[in-house]
């Protein structure tokens, strides 16, 4: 048995605590923070806390002695103690059942660990039990996971679980969630410290590590040793030729036993590993008579086989004898109908624990739907289908349009083309119902573009600007402005089951969207897929860098039994560097708040070279944004007689012509002439929204609050 490292307090322990801090620590394989556990035995009043959990996957095997026998020994030193039954951890982990099955399991396993403990003598009542989903599936849990997976690498959560998660060359997104899940139980359960197998080691330190950064405190942590199966290595529940069911049958225990792998030169070797970790802590402090010859200790046991003065026979017998006897009391305590329905539902075979969501038959449309439809796309794609948008147009239904921002920095001009879109759709005379939906989650798990205390005053503030260009395009009868915490349903129990459902249908790089190597990241995605199905539109508005989202989309949504929805894909409207307008680029984008002036000077420096339309911004931003929101109205563009004097254009074409050519060939449109009808035209729609936030400098500056070293976040 490896010695467990203590650290002395300064003050002398008196005979009953030093009694009960070596009954705490006796055969364990290592503690952490007992300098900790040793305070707190010693503080007067005080009752530690301390839970050990199990996940409800294979059935309960005779290695659940080894917890068990240590958890009496918590008991009688006057520990409180919980029993997690990880429901949850064992959904996640690499999809072994499904929710139906898990609840049977959950019921099979409280009996067996209960039949169990009471064979052992332990006193129940002095037990607490809890089923993880009866809190890890709260909007509150669900907020700290989020932000535990702000703090941790994916490649820190993948170590952290690699020794209890079911590796893979393509992980789950699931497996990398495990570990963050059972260090934040210790917060939820209200524990002082954890219990758990050597096998969990770096999933003790992760909590240790990344708890306090939350403000959730640091716990103690108990590890008892690994008992190797009867084939050498680690017995597990799922397992079947490397354990002994504690309802399996005398005769199955025996022949499990005889069957047994016993070499007396190797470290794993799994019957001696039962003498050393069950038999010899249950019987202490009498002793054990093997081949009628008495041993006090597993050292002197030990030597006695490897010198050849026990057999291998002679180990068997015993140990069979002993685990007879002990698992017929446990048999006695199951045999009742409740166990065997639960044994019987909760252990069915799962080939596929998705729901799998049917292929809707094709929508058939008339001529006059079909130019309905041609109207709606216009000149744009739709991925990664149109049956959605098809069904609408069949259903003569207004049509449900979905625009979802994230408010990771300003917001800009590029947010405005999908109100022209909805614009453009409302013109042609279709009815429309349009949500243009705020939801900073995203923001804040790609890297933290918001702080988790800033989500609310951001979403504030994109969805004021919001209505502000839903009032100045004239769109307050066909678009609301809502907030995603605001949607019913967001964040409640069947989200965050969907979430992690979702998670166990994807992959770490399936996910890997955004930059950045932040498990949270990873998240993004089934965030968007989950508010999409809270909405259910017709169709969804997205950039062409939201292409990846809408087909990942597709994956995870028919996971959960829900259809996908169409995506139309909009231009691109550039940031004055002529690369996509975005809120990473500060210095190129246009801000509606932004004076006359900067807008002027921000168009001034964008390249626009004379005749050339390959990168050209200003023209780009008359094709994607002026002309659309002059909704057929001429532009004027002012010149000095001297250069030709005023174009009028009508259209985008017109002005092409006018730049390259010009009806003029001896005056074709100057970029100092393009540039500043550009600048005019943007600066009129910004001006009512300027108008509307001049009384609003607090909400700006809640929406971006200056952290340490100056940034704003």
């Amino acid at each position: 048995m490896a010695s467990v490292a203590t650290q002395e307090t300064e003050q002398p322990l008196s005979e009953e605590t030093a009694r009960r801090k070596d009954l705490i620590l006796r055969n364990l394989q290592e503690a952490l923070g007992v300098d900790k556990l040793t305070k707190q035995l010693s503080t007067e009043g005080k009752v530690p806390h301390v839970y050990w959990g199990t996940a409800t996957t294979g059935r309960p095997h005779v290695g659940y002695l080894v917890p068990m026998r240590k958890i009496a020994d918590l008991l009688q030193s006057g520990l409180r103690v919980t029993i997690l039954f990880a429901d949850l951890h064992a959904f996640l982990d690499n999809m072994k059942s499904t929710w139906e099955l898990l609840e049977n399991r959950v019921i099979y396993y409280e009996y067996v660990i209960k039949a169990l403990l009471q064979s052992l003598e332990v006193p129940i009542d002095r037990l607490h039990f809890v089923r993880g989903t009866s809190y890890q599936l709260t909007k509150e849990y669900t907020n700290d996971i989020l932000r535990l997976c702000a703090l941790v690498s994916q490649r820190d959560a993948l170590k952290a679980g690699a020794e209890v998660v079911k590796q893979v060359d393509s992980p789950l997104l699931s497996g990398l969630l495990y570990p963050l899940l059972q260090a934040l139980d210790e917060q939820y359960l209200k524990v002082d410290g954890q219990f758990g197998g050597v096998d969990q080691r770096k999933i003790f330190i992760l909590a240790e590590e990344q708890l306090p950064k939350l403000k959730l405190g640091k716990r103690w942590h108990l590890m008892n040793p690994m008992v190797p199966g009867l084939t050498g290595s680690k017995m597990s529940s799922s397992e079947e030729d490397s354990k002994i069911d504690v309802l399996d049958e005398p005769a199955a225990v025996r022949a499990k036993i005889a069957g047994a792998s016993c070499p007396r030169d190797q470290s794993d070797n799994g019957v001696l590993a039962f003498f050393n970790y069950v038999l010899f802590p249950i019987v202490s402090p009498d002793e054990i008579v093997v081949a009628n010859k008495k041993f006090d200790d597993f050292a002197s046991l030990q030597k006695a086989f490897t010198d050849g003065v026990l057999s291998e026979g002679d180990l068997k017998e015993k140990l069979s004898d002993f685990l007879v006897e002990l698992l017929e009391k446990v048999r006695s305590r199951c045999d009742n109908d409740a166990v065997r329905a639960a044994k019987e539902k909760g252990y069915q075979n799962v080939i596929n624990a998705a729901t799998k969501t049917e292929v809707p038959p094709p929508v058939s449309l008339t001529e006059e739907m079909e130019a309905t439809l041609r109207k709606i796309l216009g000149e744009d794609e739709a991925v990664p289908g149109c049956e959605t948008l098809r069904a609408a147009v069949a259903a003569q239904k207004p049509l449900k349009v979905l625009f979802v921002v994230h408010g990771r920095g300003n917001f800009h001009l590029g947010f405005v083309g999908a109100l022209l879109k909805i614009k453009q759709i409302v013109n042609a005379g279709i009815p429309v119902e349009a949500t243009l939906l705020v939801s900073p989650i995203e923001a804040f798990l790609d890297n933290e573009k918001v702080s988790w205390a800033a989500q609310q005053p951001r979403a504030v503030y994109y969805a004021e600007m919001l209505r502000s260009f839903v009032k100045t395009l004239g769109l307050e009868s066909s678009a609301k402005v809502v907030i995603a915490s605001d949607l019913p349903g967001y964040f409640d129990r069947d989200y965050v089951l969907d979430f992690y459902k979702m998670a166990s249908a994807v992959t770490r790089d399936e996910a890997t969207i955004c930059e950045g190597t932040s498990l949270s990241g990873s998240l993004v995605p089934l965030t968007y897929a989950l508010n999409l199905r809270l909405v259910r539109p017709d169709v969804v508005l997205i950039g062409d860098d939201a292409v990846v989202y809408a087909k990942l989309t597709e994956k995870l949504l028919s996971f959960i039994g829900s259809h996908t929805y169409t995506h139309i894909v909009l231009p691109t409207i550039p940031g004055c560097d002529g690369a996509k307008m975005s809120c990473s680029r500060r210095d190129f984008l246009l801000d509606p708040l932004e004076t006359p002036k900067q807008i002027k000077t921000k168009i001034a420096r964008s390249f626009c070279e004379p005749g050339n339309l390959e990168g050209n911004v200003a023209m780009q931003l008359a094709k994607i944004v002026v002309f659309p929101s002059l909704e057929g109205r001429e532009l004027l563009i002012p010149r000095t007689a001297d250069n030709g004097g005023d174009v009028v254009v009508k259209d985008y074409k017109s002005l092409e012509h006018e730049f390259t050519t010009g009806s003029n060939p001896a005056f074709p449109l100057h970029p100092g002439d393009l540039k500043s009808a550009i600048v005019g035209a943007i600066n009129e729609i910004f001006n009512e929204v300027r108008s509307d936030f001049s009384t609003k400098a607090k909400l700006v500056t809640e929406a971006f609050p200056t952290i340490k070293g100056g940034k704003k976040k």
